[in-house]
């Protein structure tokens, strides 16, 4: 019996709406107008033009790209969206609370410390910043079921974390107190955390802090991870700071939850930092996630200089990609370890609500492995990616996807075509054709 089409198992409603979008993402006349826009609702602070103060807007947004991209503005709406995938087939999601900042060099430079000011705007901070961010995030994991992830943004708790990430400091009390209640929560309901990259201002910050809840969490069970740390690929020193991850977790005795990711800030990190092509950032990428498969160093990720003959050490793996070529690799490479019986790197895949559809209901059905080929075959868990929050606190995210898809137009075009394809299948099917 031939198989259905991948994109059959989305509504109607669905396959319209990334038609439309993804027809604006590969339309330079379109595209350009369009993320100017949204780059102004995005940072301005004018009640006329935020979602949240304004209806109109609101309405608009909401029925578009937020329902595109998001998960809802409350448990409610997150549930009917998660359940939704659940039962179009995905084996489960990655939540995230949309609250985060992004900085420009000038804001990154006059950052400073609540607690270097007075007790009251230090306690304005914790009030204001601190304190929603951590009351949103352990939202996020009570919504979120056994075995699915929550994407936490450390730049969402504000302008003290900001401050510390940026300076490499440890998190100040109150912002260390709110991290291990979520970590601890999570830890308690079978959550996963992905501690998600972010600008490289904050990054080498968010590294030192990742491998600290690493040390802490990561050795209960053998083998599993709780907290995941995110390392992009675009970027020329990836493989080196992974390396020096892995040796950590081998020395100090805990497994390495890792996210690969290309990589999504190409708006705002340094060019000097980041490939010079795409090609090298598909290497590095293809490189470093076959490494992780077969627990085995390569060309790509060596290891490090204290860890050259050193065993690979435990990892847990999500594979965040929309590229049709990378994840066939490395569902043919895990199809071969599963036919020769070898033992398996516990890896999931991902992609990213509203997007790369095609790539994510092709692995929802090679999931769906029956009678004879159980055990022949790769049988790939694939997850989506979405966040959750107010239309307004979700602005940043949503001009962010808008962005990546005009610097991946060749992805975008592929998309919006196989949403056509889907749409015309649809039609001479109801007509006969």
């Amino acid at each position: 019996m031939p198989k259905a089409a991948p994109l059959s198992v989305l509504p109607l409603s669905s396959i319209v709406r990334s038609l439309a979008i993804t027809s604006i993402s590969s339309s330079p006349l379109l595209l350009g107008p369009s993320l100017a826009i949204m780059s102004k609702l995005a940072h301005s602070q004018s009640p006329i033009l935020s979602p949240d103060t304004n209806p109109l807007l609101r309405y608009f947004l909401k029925r578009t790209f937020y329902r595109q991209f998001c998960a809802g503005e409350n448990a409610m709406e997150v549930k009917h969206t998660v359940d939704s995938l659940k039962a179009i087939g995905f084996k489960g999601v990655i939540l995230g609370y949309a609250k985060e900042v992004v900085m420009d060099e000038t804001q990154t430079a006059s950052l400073s410390s609540c607690s270097d000011t007075n007790a009251e705007t230090a306690e304005a901070c914790i009030r204001n910043e601190i304190i929603p961010w951590a009351n949103g995030t352990l939202e996020t994991v009570k919504m979120t079921a056994p075995g699915d992830f929550v994407a936490l943004k450390f730049t969402g708790a504000g302008s003290q974390a900001l401050f510390d990430l940026t300076n490499k400091r440890d998190p100040s009390p109150a912002l260390r107190e709110a991290i291990d209640s979520v970590c601890n929560l999570a830890a308690e309901r079978g959550v996963r955390l992905l501690f998600d990259a972010e600008q490289q201002a904050v990054q080498a910050g968010i590294d030192a802090w990742t491998l600290e809840y690493m040390r802490k969490f990561n050795k209960t069970a053998p083998g599993k991870a709780v907290i995941y740390g995110t390392y992009q690929a675009y970027l020329k020193a990836t493989p080196s700071v992974l390396a020096s991850h892995l040796a950590a977790a081998r020395q100090d005795g805990f497994t390495l939850g890792v996210k690969l990711v290309r990589g999504a800030y190409l708006g705002s990190d340094p060019r000097h930092l980041i490939h010079e092509t795409k090609a090298q950032t598909d290497t590095a990428y293809n490189g470093i996630a076959e490494s992780l498969a077969l627990r085995c160093y390569n060309s790509i990720l060596k290891p490090a200089e204290s860890d050259k003959n050193a065993e690979f050490p435990e990892v847990n793996v999500v594979l965040a990609g929309h590229n049709h070529t990378s994840v066939r690799r490395i569902q043919a490479l895990r199809t071969t370890q599963a036919q020769k019986g070898e033992p398996q790197t516990e890896l999931v895949y991902a992609q990213l609500q509203g997007m790369a559809d095609e790539v994510s209901c092709e692995l929802v059905q090679a999931g769906q492995v029956e009678g004879e080929e159980v055990g022949k075959v790769d049988v790939p868990k694939a997850y989506k990616y979405l966040v959750w929050g107010t239309t307004g606190e979700c602005m940043k995210y949503l001009l962010r996807r808008a962005q990546e898809n005009r610097d991946a137009v060749e992805r975008t075009l592929e998309g919006r075509n196989a949403m056509a394809a889907e749409l015309w299948r649809r039609v001479r099917k109801v007509v006969g054709a």
